[in-house]
Parts: structure tokens; C-alpha cells; sequence
């Protein structure tokens, strides 16, 4: 009886009444199981290390721990993870970071385009915000566990961009305040797409231009609709693999640091797999007819000085804690 009841106050402090979360108990543990959505198919790179993540934390743990992946929106779309997670709806999720800026401004750090353009500028620049962005989440009931770092966004077009006024007029798909602020900007027009809309959106001209990843441009087999890619490396965004704050407490202390340890294993993983990814990606790309390019130095001295604008608009949103991220980037 005392493990039983165990299990039940368990199970109230995680908010588990639900399928979403289950503790199994039996005569000497209990086993629980995470439910994790995904809005990325499961042919994804993103998604294979959460689930490699899943598998990893099942093994470290001998089964008490099993987290149960769930790709494609098939759980939760992407715009709703983050409530589903914070609500104790579901006990883990991943989800694009960058997308609640609103709700945490700090989390707009990671669309602030022509900040970190290489690998090596964006991790410094993750972990120079890191703690202050996990404090932030924590504040509304989140644990960050790690963040997996997407390839750099390029831009995408259906006709040749040589200046950034070649933009003007232009359709382009935004998906969060950063990229719509970007459009305005260059003078597009903003057109609100999610990720599993962007073939359809290109394909009736609803969107001409986006700036996204060779990921996201591979996924939606891009070149039956667009022409042209330029490297701009506007951003290298990241994912985050998040818990519920209560669901996270309900846990013992050598489960936490083994959840820990496997999530540093998937992230330094998952860091290392994008630059494979990104080059098979921009290969497949190249296969299928489409132009690769740098751009131009008008285009690349256009962009900056947008990408210098939105920083500092995005340290005025931030504050204080934003201010002191970016003094920490650009120190040394």
C-alpha cells in the first residue's frame, strides 16, 4: 500500500489523470512513461534525436523512465506544445523556440537575423543566453533540457535577389514576429505560414520568398516552386526539448541527472549532425535544379543593416537581461 500511495501523489503533482503521462506502479517501482510531441515529421533529423534522446533516456534508466515520441503535430500541433507542456497537458515537448517571443521576449534571441551566422557564432551565443533563457521558462513553469540547433537560413526565392529592394513587393512567408518584422524590413509582404503549409503556400502564390533552412526546403521539396537559394545564414535557430516544471519535480535526483546526462549526450549529437545534414541537404537541392548562391555584397550590406536594426530592437523588447546577452556575445 505505501507504494501505491506513493504513486498517486506522484501522479497528482504531475498532473497526470490523463493518458499523456502515465505511472505504471507495481510491487517494488513505478515505471513512467512521457508522451512527447513533435510538429517535425519523423524522417527529420530534429525529430530522430528526440527519439534517439527517448531511447537513450529509457536505457540509462533501465525502463523507469520511457519517453514516447510523437512527430508530425499527430499529438499536439507545433503551435500549441508549448501550452500543452506548461499546462501539464503532456510532461515533455519539443518546439521551436523562436516562435513565443511574445509570450518570452528572451526567446527572440534566437531569429535576431545576422547576429550568428556560423555554427561556432551561434553556440557562442547559445551559451552566453542559455541560463538566462532557462530562468525565463522556469518562470513560467518550464524546464529547458537542451536545445537542438537547426541549419542556417537561407533565403529562398522564385525569382533572382540581387539587393534587398529586388524584396519589395515581395510575398513572404513569416511564421513569428521576427519574421515578419524582417519582411517589413526588406519591404515584402508578410504572409503567416506554418511549416507543413509552405508547399501549398508557394505552390497558389501565396508566399514567393521565405528564409528557412535547406531542412525545411528539402521537406517540402522546395524546387517545384523556387528558383533560387541564397546562403545568408540569417539565423541558426534552435528547437527546445522542454518539461514541465512539476512533471520535471516529480522526479528523484538520480533520475534528473541521468535525464541530464542523456540530454548533453543528444544535444552535442544533434549540434554535430546539422553541419551533415546541411550539406546533404543543399546537395539534394542542387540535384533538383535549384541555384545556390552567396549573395551578393549589396544584398549581404542590405541585410546587415536590418539584422543591426532588429538587434537592437530586440534589446529594447529584452531589457536588461537582453542588453547584458548581447555585451557577452560581442566581449572577446
Amino acid at each position: 500500500m505505501t507504494d501505491i500511495k506513493l504513486n498517486r501523489r506522484q501522479m497528482l503533482a504531475t498532473g497526470v489523470a490523463g493518458s499523456a503521462m502515465t505511472l505504471i506502479p507495481n510491487m517494488s517501482l513505478a515505471a513512467t512513461t512521457w508522451d512527447m510531441p513533435s510538429a517535425y515529421g519523423a524522417g527529420n533529423f530534429i525529430s530522430k534525436a528526440y527519439a534517439a534522446f527517448g531511447k537513450d533516456v529509457s536505457t540509462r534508466t533501465n525502463g523507469d523512465l520511457a519517453i514516447t515520441l510523437h512527430p508530425g503535430g499527430s499529438l499536439y500541433s507545433g503551435g500549441d506544445i508549448l501550452r500543452a507542456v506548461r499546462e501539464g497537458q503532456v510532461p515533455i515537448g519539443g518546439r521551436f523556440l523562436g516562435a513565443h517571443s511574445k509570450q518570452v521576449p528572451l526567446l527572440g534571441l534566437d531569429t535576431v537575423p545576422f547576429l550568428a551566422t556560423t555554427r561556432a557564432q551561434s553556440r557562442k551565443l547559445y551559451d552566453v543566453s542559455k541560463d538566462a533563457i532557462g530562468a525565463a521558462l522556469e518562470e513560467i513553469g518550464l524546464k529547458l533540457l537542451f536545445a537542438p540547433v537547426w541549419p542556417p537560413q537561407g533565403l529562398f526565392s522564385k525569382k533572382e535577389v540581387k539587393t534587398v529592394d529586388d524584396m519589395n513587393g515581395v510575398k513572404f512567408r513569416a511564421y513569428d514576429a521576427s519574421t515578419t518584422r524582417l519582411a517589413e524590413l526588406m519591404g515584402a509582404v508578410p504572409t503567416q505560414t506554418e511549416a507543413s503549409e509552405i508547399a501549398q503556400a508557394f505552390s497558389t502564390g501565396v508566399a514567393e520568398s521565405m528564409i528557412a533552412s535547406g531542412a525545411i526546403g528539402t521537406w517540402q521539396k522546395i524546387w517545384d516552386y523556387a528558383d533560387f537559394y541564397y546562403e545568408v545564414n540569417a539565423w541558426l535557430p534552435k528547437s527546445g526539448v522542454i518539461v514541465n516544471a512539476d512533471a520535471w519535480d516529480a522526479l528523484d535526483s538520480a533520475t534528473q541527472a541521468t535525464v541530464t546526462e542523456a540530454a548533453a549526450a543528444a544535444e552535442a549529437s544533434v549540434w554535430d549532425e546539422m553541419e551533415v545534414q546541411n550539406d546533404g541537404y543543399k546537395a539534394t537541392m542542387t540535384e533538383n535544379g535549384m541555384t545556390i548562391a552567396d549573395p551578393s555584397a549589396d544584398l549581404q550590406a542590405g541585410l546587415n543593416e536590418i539584422g543591426a536594426k532588429m538587434t537592437a530592437e530586440w534589446i529594447e523588447a529584452a531589457g536588461d537581461a537582453g542588453a547584458a546577452i548581447i555585451d557577452a556575445y560581442k566581449a572577446g
